[in-house]
């Protein structure tokens, strides 16, 4: 709570608000958890995020999973070649908390798998929508998009899942 209150007033001494830095609106927004919530992404009520660009979509896990997840220690991901379905698993993030699956949020052909977090798993804490993306599909449904969340909607998931915490 005294964390809370701190970041609030220093966040307000600053005054950093989408509002009053409206360039920044349109790059990400925070939740009340301080999670980063990117614009231009879909997001998964499992907290898995997809950035869908031309023939290819890239799935990672959000700001939010990573950030209860912990320290990320391993990830477990599958071969190039691979089809996935929508909502169900295609690998596994362990941390020095817990083991969690990964689900697709849409369903392909896995076309790329990021190689670097083998060595560096890390990445899914310190860059998860960046350096930490960890798979690429080629979508065999487009369409499945639209049932995914907005920014708006995946922010209010997780200040809910939050307060209920």
């Amino acid at each position: 709570m005294a964390l809370r209150m701190w970041a609030s007033s220093t966040a307000n001494a600053l005054k950093l608000s989408s509002a009053s830095k409206p360039h920044l609106s349109s790059t990400f927004s925070l939740s009340k958890s301080f999670s980063t919530v990117l614009d231009g992404l879909k997001y998964a009520t499992s907290h898995e995020w997809v950035k869908h660009e031309g023939p290819v979509a890239t799935i990672g896990i959000t700001d939010h999973a990573q950030d209860h997840l912990g320290e990320v220690v391993f990830v477990d991901l599958p071969e190039t070649g691979v089809s996935v379905s929508g909502g169900s698993s295609f690998g596994a993030v362990e941390s020095v908390k817990a083991s969690s699956d990964i689900n697709s949020p849409i369903s392909g052909e896995i076309v790329e798998v990021n190689s670097s977090l083998k060595g560096k798993p890390g990445l899914i804490n310190t860059s998860p929508y960046e350096e930490g993306w960890m798979i690429k599909v080629k979508p065999s449904n487009p369409s499945e998009l639209e049932s995914l969340l907005g920014p708006k909607e995946y922010t209010k998931l997780c200040d809910e899942e939050n307060a209920a915490h």
